[in-house]
C-alpha cells in the first residue's frame, strides 16, 4: 500500500496516548450510535447481535490506535475476517448491505468526534490535525465497508450455489419417477416449496433455459438436456394455462399436463411424444422450431396420442372424462358408465339402449338424468363426446 493510501501516518503519535484511557467508553458510545441510529439494526433485539457489534467496534478502534504513525495496511488478514464476516452475516440474516454500510458511516463520525475530543482533553488541537484525522478515519472506515461488502457478496454466491445445487437435487428427484415421497417433500421444503403436489413440465430449447430461470426461478426447475431443457413448473396461477400462454408467448414450447409430482416422468414423455405429431407443426430433435407460434400444449393432443396407441394419453384422458363418477360407489359408478357408453354409440336412442341392458327405457332415462347433473353440458359437446366414447370403448376391450 503507498504512503497516500495510509493517511494514518500522518496523525500525532499522541493521539494513541490520549485515547487509550477512554478506549472503553468509546467502544460503548460508538456501538450504540451505530446500531441505535441504523433503523434496521435498532429494531434488532438480541443479545447475540449486541455482542457482536460491540466486539467489531472494539477490534475496529484497537487496530486504529496500533495504525496511528505508521504505513501499515489497514487490516490485516485476522482483523479483515471479522469485518467479512459482519457481512457475511447480513446476508445469512436475509438483510441487504445498505444497514451494515450505514452503521460504518455512523461509525466514522462518531470516532471522529470522540477522538478530536480526546486529543483536545491531552492539548490544543489545531485544523490541520483536525483534516488528517477525518482522512484517516474516513479512509480506515472505507476499508472496513470493504471488507464487509466483500463478505456480503461472498454469502449470496455461497448462498446461491447452494440453493442451485438443492433445486438440482429436486428436479432429479422428480424426473426420476422413483423417488421416496419423504425424500421429495424434504427437497422441496428446502428451496421453499412446502407441501408441493402438482407441476406442470414445459419443454424448451437448450438454448432458452438460462432465460427460464430468470423468469421462473422462484416458482420453476430448469434441466438442461442433450436436445432441450425441461422447466418444472409447481403448479399455481403462474402455470395455468392462460399464464403459460402470455408467458411463453413468442417462445417455442410444448407444455405438459399438470399432474401429480409423482407423475412427472409420465408427464414428460407425453410432452416429448406431441413434439412429433406432425398436427402439432414443430419438432424438438434441433431445438424447437416455429417459436412464433407459441406454446403447444399437450392437452390439446390426448385423443391424437391416445389413438396412436399412447397408454399414457389414454390413461391421463381416463382420469379426466371419469372423474365426474369418482365419488360414487361402484356399482352406481357401473351402471351409469354402461348406460353412457350405450348413449353414445346408440346416438341417444334410450330405447335401443334399454334392449341392450335388459333394463327399462325409464331406467335409462333415469340414468341419463344422473349423468347430466354429472356432467352438464359436457354432454352436448362433440368433442368431449368423442373423448369419453374412446374412453369407454377401451375401458370395454380391456376388460
Amino acid at each position: 500500500m503507498s504512503p497516500s493510501a495510509t493517511p494514518w501516518r500522518d496523525l500525532p503519535v499522541d493521539l494513541a496516548v490520549a485515547m487509550r484511557p477512554r478506549l472503553a467508553a468509546t467502544v460503548g458510545a460508538v456501538a450504540v450510535a451505530a446500531a441505535g441510529a441504523t433503523p434496521a439494526f435498532a429494531a434488532i433485539s438480541d443479545a447475540k447481535f449486541e455482542r457482536d457489534v460491540r466486539t467489531a467496534v472494539q477490534v475496529a478502534l484497537d487496530r486504529f490506535l496500533d495504525l496511528v504513525g505508521t504505513d501499515e495496511p489497514a487490516l490485516p488478514p485476522g482483523i479483515r475476517e471479522v469485518f467479512v464476516g459482519l457481512g457475511a452475516a447480513e446476508a445469512r440474516e436475509d438483510r441487504g448491505p445498505e444497514a451494515l454500510l450505514a452503521a460504518l458511516r455512523m461509525a466514522a463520525r462518531s470516532m471522529l468526534r470522540m477522538t478530536s475530543e480526546a486529543l483536545a482533553r491531552l492539548r490544543p488541537v489545531d485544523s490541520g490535525e483536525l483534516i488528517d484525522l477525518a482522512d484517516a478515519i474516513t479512509a480506515y472506515v472505507d476499508e472496513l465497508a470493504a471488507a464487509s461488502t466483500d463478505g456480503y457478496a461472498l454469502q449470496v454466491r455461497e448462498q446461491a450455489g447452494e440453493g442451485d445445487r438443492r433445486r438440482r437435487h429436486l428436479a432429479e428427484l422428480l424426473l426420476s419417477g422413483n423417488a421416496l415421497p419423504g425424500a421429495v417433500e424434504t427437497a422441496a421444503a428446502r428451496i421453499g416449496w412446502p407441501d408441493l403436489d402438482e407441476v406442470v413440465p414445459v419443454l424448451l430449447p437448450a438454448e432458452q433455459a438460462r432465460d427460464a430461470r430468470f423468469r421462473h426461478g422462484t416458482h420453476g426447475l430448469v434441466v438442461e438436456r442433450v436436445h432441450d431443457a425441461v422447466l418444472l413448473l409447481r403448479a399455481g396461477p403462474w402455470a395455468t394455462r392462460a399464464a403459460l400462454t402470455e408467458a411463453l408467448a413468442g417462445r417455442a414450447a410444448v407444455v405438459g399436463p399438470t399432474l401429480a409430482w409423482s407423475r412427472v416422468p409420465a408427464a414428460v414423455r407425453l410432452a416429448e411424444l406431441t413434439t412429433g405429431l406432425s398436427g402439432s407443426g414443430r419438432e424438438l430433435t434441433a431445438g424447437l422450431a416455429d417459436p412464433g407460434a407459441g406454446p403447444v400444449f399437450v392437452d390439446d393432443h390426448l385423443v391424437d396420442l391416445a389413438l396412436r396407441g399412447e397408454p399414457g394419453a389414454l390413461a391421463l384422458l381416463t382420469d379426466r372424462r371419469l372423474a365426474p363418477l369418482a365419488a360414487l360407489r361402484p356399482v352406481q359408478r357401473e351402471s351409469l358408465l354402461v348406460t353412457l357408453d350405450g348413449w353414445l354409440r346408440h346416438w341417444g336412442s334410450r330405447t335401443e339402449v334399454a334392449t341392450e341392458l335388459f333394463v327399462h327405457p325409464q331406467t335409462v332415462s333415469y340414468r341419463l338424468r344422473r349423468l347430466r347433473d354429472l356432467y352438464g353440458d359436457d354432454l352436448d359437446d362433440p368433442a368431449i363426446r368423442f373423448e369419453l366414447l374412446l374412453v369407454l370403448r377401451a375401458r370395454t376391450v380391456g376388460r
